[in-house]
């Protein structure tokens, strides 16, 4: 069963490229090194960053918790967020075609 994740992350304004520049690295990492890892996207919005992934499996997810480019990434971050990491872990509900009805 596979699973989606929604991470909303509020950089500080003045730490905003930093933040951009470290999740893009950890993406390369993730997409190499992380199994069951089938999407890890960063998406922008106006005082936002948002990553959708999709993980193979609730193992394949844990395991990217505790991985090197996780770990890497979480320390990168410490003090440049402006609240908290808002992170959903949803089930897909597929509806509609398959290519446009699920993530």
């Amino acid at each position: 069963m596979s699973l989606v994740v929604v991470a909303t992350m509020v950089p500080k304004p003045e730490f905003r490229d930093d933040v951009i520049a470290t999740l893009e690295d950890v993406i390369a990492r993730v997409h190499a090194e992380d199994a069951g890892c089938e999407v890890y996207s960063l998406n922008e919005g106006p005082d936002r960053l948002v990553m959708i992934e999709k993980w193979a499996s609730p193992e394949d997810l844990q395991a990217h918790s505790t991985s090197p480019a996780f770990q890497a990434l979480t320390a990168a971050l410490e003090g440049k967020m402006a609240q908290d990491m808002d992170v959903q872990i949803l089930q897909p509900h597929p509806a509609g075609t398959p290519g446009q009805g699920q993530v």
